[in-house]
């Protein structure tokens, strides 16, 4: 959108002119305020949780953007999915909470916990139809880049030859089919938790019963096929589960399914006089774990007393459950951006090697030594970072390395 207008309609607010370019467009006329305004009243805030999803309407408009690579586009597909998780399991969380507990002090824009959350339910209905929506659009555009996904009634003969030892060597063996009854209760579904709930019929008898299959997060969600002609084609992991239903449930077939994925709360709240404050946290990282239920979505189709079955048993109430008919875990999208189409990404950036670093021979100390050093990443690279710990890893003067880290990699190398 560089250079571009846009107006935005927001739910929740009146429609505002948006510019990416927003240091070179022009500067918006002064409006007066509308009749009847108090400039003293609650009301000239804006609700700190609707702004935040403001912004995330803004994060998925780049999705949309013909200006951003289409890969990139999907990126901020799957940007604004996590946005939007975090800020139920935590956000959501404790305002539901409040509203629980009787709380009905306004905020300083003047809504309370509950008519905060009211809106916030309207508001993220609307974005996650849109994400579904702008998901159509970008799948529509890959597949005119030959990257395909496909559904289990589009697999080919080669396709399921391929499948059947995929399916045997990386995911049956991650699998636990679970039948739902009396003598088989319903298991515990941790955050981000997504699952595949079935009812299913005995051939030789009729016998019907609800079973559950949680989908394993250890394995990647889009199974990358063979192609030919520098074509990708992906199968959705669940669709791969429904293919192989008779493995798993011997001598039965699906009568119906659906998909649900499941948000806990995970706010935590931490006594700062706690008298031993590593334990505290442990104690409250596990029970953010099992926290209660904040958002319960559902795949369209299921049949009234699956989905009844599923709601019960977590816990939740209308209010807390979306039905979506696509894609649950938009997050997950982010797995369709392969290092095979760097033409449809960013161009590589590389980040630079301070002057000072590159005259000491690359020696951190020397450099600091003549003059503090202040790196601005990424433009800089964090490579100098960790050529500073390992220097100072190795050097007998060193008798302790402190430091604060913030959201490490599994791979990081600190």
């Amino acid at each position: 959108m560089n250079g571009l207008h846009q107006t935005v309609a927001i739910p929740g607010y009146a429609s505002f002119m948006s510019t990416s370019d927003f240091l070179h467009g022009p500067f918006p006329e002064p409006i007066d305020p509308p009749e009847g305004f108090d400039p003293a009243a609650p009301g000239r805030f804006f609700n700190r949780e609707l702004s935040w999803i403001a912004f995330n309407w803004r994060v998925l408009e780049e999705a949309s953007n013909p200006r951003v690579p289409l890969l990139e586009r999907i990126r901020f597909l799957s940007i604004s999915a996590t946005n939007l998780d975090e800020f139920y399991t935590v956000r959501v969380a404790g305002l539901r909470e409040l509203h629980r507990s009787g709380n009905t002090t306004p905020s300083t824009d003047g809504l309370t916990p509950y008519e905060q959350l009211t809106k916030i339910n309207e508001n993220a209905r609307q974005l996650m139809m849109l994400q579904q929506r702008t998901f159509s659009t970008l799948r529509a555009a890959l597949e005119a880049e030959k990257m395909v996904i496909l559904d289990r009634k589009a697999l080919t003969e080669a396709d399921r030859a391929f499948l059947d030892e995929y399916f045997l060597s990386n995911v049956f063996p991650m699998l636990s089919p679970l039948a739902i009854d009396p003598a088989h209760p319903f298991p515990f579904i941790p955050n981000t938790g997504f699952c595949l709930a079935l009812q299913i019929e005995r051939r030789a008898d009729g016998l019907r019963r609800n079973a559950l299959l949680p989908v394993p997060q250890q394995i990647d969600r889009f199974i990358q096929l063979p192609g030919e002609g520098g074509a990708y084609r992906f199968l959705p992991l669940e669709e791969l589960l429904l293919d192989q239903l008779q493995a798993l449930f011997p001598g039965y077939s699906a009568r119906n399914s659906c998909a649900f994925r499941v948000l806990r709360d995970s706010d935590m709240e931490v006594e700062e006089e706690a008298e031993d404050l590593v334990r505290e946290f442990e104690v409250a990282l596990k029970r953010r774990r099992r926290g209660e239920v904040v958002r319960l979505t559902l795949t369209a189709g299921a049949e009234p007393s699956l989905r009844s079955l599923i709601m019960d048993e977590l816990g939740v109430n209308a209010d807390e459950v979306i039905v979506l008919d696509g894609l649950l875990g938009m997050s997950d999208v982010k797995e369709l951006v392969v290092d095979g189409r760097r033409d449809l990404q960013w161009p590589p950036f590389t980040p630079r090697v301070p002057e000072r670093v590159q005259d000491h021979d690359g020696d951190m100390f020397a450099a600091i030594r003549q003059k503090d050093m202040l790196l601005h990443h990424p433009y800089e690279t964090f490579d100098m970072v960790v050529r500073f710990l390992n220097q100072a890893a190795s050097d007998p003067n060193v008798l302790a390395i402190k430091q604060t880290l913030y959201r490490t990699s599994r791979d990081s190398p600190i």
